[in-house]
């Protein structure tokens, strides 16, 4: 076996009492919780929006964007519940590239876990703690989910891990929203199986223990669109595509049955500015289908500060350095239209 032991990492528990949340904190973070799992049970009809930069690899490009987004969402708190996506650790589909704040907390320099790690939890708290809102990040390792569950509201699993048994299990024991993408293929089948084994009960092994999980109802889907065998991208938002969908669950047992719609990725062909028409879009199918209104529960967005993307080097306040995103003249407006049309 070829591995080099580099550094022995803190424990979960040992980075929560380096950077403890505040008792005011976690009530707020509880207030959130109980809101943003009525719109997944159906007793809150707000529309959510998850958005945020693809990757979140600068903490002051972050907390400048997140408290727009704050003031946002007073504006329009009676119709929509804004997350903000903060993604911490990002999936790369051959191993090459920028892997996250995760691993390079600065990302000119060589990976650096530890200090990532702790990057990562200050962020997540100090959005908490500037903003009154709870975060979303994406559960790529899911032993490392325990650094950051107390702080977390809403979590994703992505296309490349939704078949993955650990992160299924795992979904079935968090106690918040969890996403589920469609694999890059497309397949309904691969994604409602997920949502089902998150749905039931299991015991496994988690960070060296044995342990047992009650299930978490709250799992659900995300639509990203897919990839054919030529590499080809094709959306998967479609008003035929949803009623698709909604058939699925009806044929299932599954609880909670709803959608969350990714406006970029395969959605969008990667192309961002086609996230405002896809949102357009959605919102438009929903409104001349009362099942598919109460069925499509929110969206998913790519955005931050400055729209684009740049290479890391280049050093432009907040605009990303992996995927494009929107800038915030077109996130806000986009914001305003869900709420205007929900």
């Amino acid at each position: 076996m070829q591995f080099n032991f580099l550094n022995k990492l803190p424990t979960p528990l040992e980075i929560k009492q380096q950077f403890p949340v505040s008792l005011d904190l976690k009530k707020i973070k509880e207030a959130r919780d109980r809101e943003i799992e009525a719109i997944f049970t159906g007793t809150d009809d707000r529309f959510l929006v998850v958005i945020g930069p693809c990757s979140a690899h600068d903490r002051d490009a972050v907390l400048s964007y997140v408290d727009k987004l704050a003031a946002l969402q007073e504006r329009v708190k009676d119709r929509v519940l804004i997350i903000p996506r903060i993604y911490t650790n990002k999936p790369r589909t051959t191993g090459a590239g920028y892997k996250g704040l995760l691993h390079q907390p600065d990302p000119l320099r060589e990976p650096d876990m530890l200090s990532g790690i702790k990057a990562i939890r200050r962020l997540h708290i100090d959005v908490l703690r500037e903003t009154g809102m709870s975060t979303a990040d994406e559960m790529l390792y899911p032993e490392n989910h325990r650094y950051l569950n107390d702080v977390l509201g809403y979590v994703a699993v992505g296309a490349r891990s939704v078949e993955n048994q650990f992160h299924r299990l795992t979904a079935s024991g968090l106690g918040i929203p969890c996403g589920m993408k469609n694999p890059t293929s497309g397949d309904f089948s691969v994604m409602i199986n997920a949502i089902r084994a998150a749905h039931d009960k299991h015991t496994f092994i988690y960070r060296g223990w044995e342990v047992s999980t009650p299930g978490n109802p709250l799992t659900h889907a995300i639509l990203r669109g897919y990839v054919d065998a030529r590499g080809d991208s094709y959306p998967n938002y479609h008003y035929e595509d949803l009623n698709r969908l909604h058939k699925a669950y009806n044929a299932s047992d599954l609880a909670n049955a709803c959608v969350i719609v990714d406006t970029n990725h395969a959605n969008s062909g990667k192309r961002y500015k086609e996230q405002v028409r896809i949102t357009k879009e959605l919102m438009y199918s929903r409104k001349i289908n009362p099942d598919l209104r109460a069925f499509v529960r929110g969206i998913m967005v790519e955005s931050f500060l400055e729209e684009g993307t740049q290479k890391a080097e280049e050093g432009i306040f907040g605009k990303s350095i992996t995927d494009p995103c929107l800038g915030w003249p077109d996130t806000e407006a986009l914001i305003m239209h869900v709420a205007e049309n929900v």
